[in-house]
């Protein structure tokens, strides 16, 4: 089963590399991994450091407060910081707590052998979802101590299937499995894995990050003290739900941060719109915002921030892409609506359950629901949600050195 399992990794890449002829992320994906080697050929361990594996920008969130609690428990522990994707690499290469941020060379077991004497860790931390194989027969042979953090499992994976068993002994080269919920914890016990509920630990980030946004003046002039709905990372599929509703609103505000923020993407939603339309990059403190019904965001970088000024949020991709961050706005008592393909997210069944987060199918329930919270107030019942979810970085650190 090994060597059918490397010779889809090798296929995989194989078709990444094909791919870079044409495609800018595997270019980056194909080019970074030759950088790799240089890279770890020039690093000098010392005698502690702790490895991470993200796949990609949101594992690396997950992985973040553990790597500063651990950076402030010992400041002389390196940290090395690998990437799958080049959305996490590209965004956290310069990571100023990590000592070697650099991707993840293919997985082989010549690659493993090279990383592990380069660098040396004496813990190794896998994040989410990662489970390549050779490295972490490796780091077993060698008795290195190897964690999973914040893991989520499905029936339908294939550790749950009956040829699953080459995988099946990969998760119990873990020394230990965090979990986000008791769903996973009964999944593996199924299949003979013991692990421990922690928490999902984007909880700590996000609540650490609510407490350092920046104010944005031009932006509380723009809503004057009015209602404000919020959308976040929003798709073309969004738009068709919920213009309609924006379009009927009256005394309300309303900003649009999208996904993507090119001009045809921004063009697009201001032909969706009947109501008057101002972008940030013309909106400044000393500009006359009255008359403007809605604030579309066209850069990147500051939508954690603005979710301060909202009273309900929108969070876009469960029509497609795949459901965007709603911990965020709740980290500020917003409450959240989103689309009904959320089912490889579990904080969106936290969210449905605690009912501080409201899944629509189509306008007709999107405007519904919009409504209704617009008309309530239950941003301290969101808040106490986010502060019970908190404590997952302090559960794992107080297993692993307790």
């Amino acid at each position: 089963m090994r060597l059918i399992y490397q010779i889809g990794a090798n296929l995989y890449f194989f078709v990444v590399r094909i791919a870079a002829l044409w495609n800018p992320k595997a270019k980056l994906f194909i080019k970074g991994r030759k950088e790799a080697i240089n890279e770890l050929n020039a690093f000098t361990p010392n005698e502690n450091v702790y490895w991470f594996h993200c796949a990609s920008l949101g594992e690396f969130e997950q992985a973040r407060p553990l790597i500063e609690a651990l950076k402030l428990k010992d400041e002389n522990y390196q940290i090395v910081i690998t990437f799958f994707s080049p959305s996490g690499y590209e965004v956290r290469r310069n990571y100023e707590v990590a000592d070697l941020i650099l991707y993840l060379p293919k997985d082989s077991k010549s690659n493993a052998t090279l990383l592990l004497d380069r660098i040396k860790p004496c813990k190794i931390f896998f994040i989410k979802y990662e489970f390549w194989a050779n490295y972490l027969l490796e780091a077993k042979e060698r008795n290195i101590p190897t964690y999973l953090v914040s893991g989520v499992f499905r029936r339908k994976q294939i550790f749950f299937k009956w040829y699953g068993g080459f995988m099946r002994d990969i998760l119990r080269s873990f020394t230990a499995i965090y979990l986000q919920n008791e769903n996973s914890k009964t999944l593996l016990y199924s299949i003979g894995i013991d692990s421990i509920v922690t928490g999902d630990t984007r909880f700590d980030r996000v609540m650490q990050n609510s407490e350092k946004v920046s104010a944005f003046p031009s932006v509380e002039k723009f809503i004057d003290n009015k209602k404000c709905l919020l959308v976040g990372s929003s798709w073309s599929e969004d738009d068709s739900v919920i213009c309609s509703t924006l379009n009927k609103l009256k005394n309300t505000k309303v900003i649009i941060a999208p996904h993507e923020v090119h001009e045809s993407r921004i063009d697009a939603i201001q032909v969706s719109l009947t109501q008057k339309v101002i972008r940030l990059s013309d909106l400044n403190a000393s500009t006359n915002s009255e008359g403007f019904d809605v604030l579309i965001i066209d850069n990147i970088g500051i939508l954690m921030h603005l979710y301060q000024y909202a009273n309900v949020a929108y969070i876009g991709g469960a029509f497609g892409k795949g459901l965007h961050n709603i911990l965020e706005p709740a980290c500020f008592g917003v409450p959240v609506i989103f689309g009904n393909k959320y089912s490889k997210f579990p904080e969106a069944f936290q969210f449905l359950k605690a009912r501080i987060g409201h899944s629509v199918s189509n306008s007709q329930e999107f405007e519904l629901i919009f409504n209704e919270l617009m008309e309530g107030d239950c941003s301290a019942k969101v808040l106490a949600f986010m502060e019970s979810q908190k404590g997952a970085t302090t559960k794992i650190i107080k297993n692993i050195f307790n």
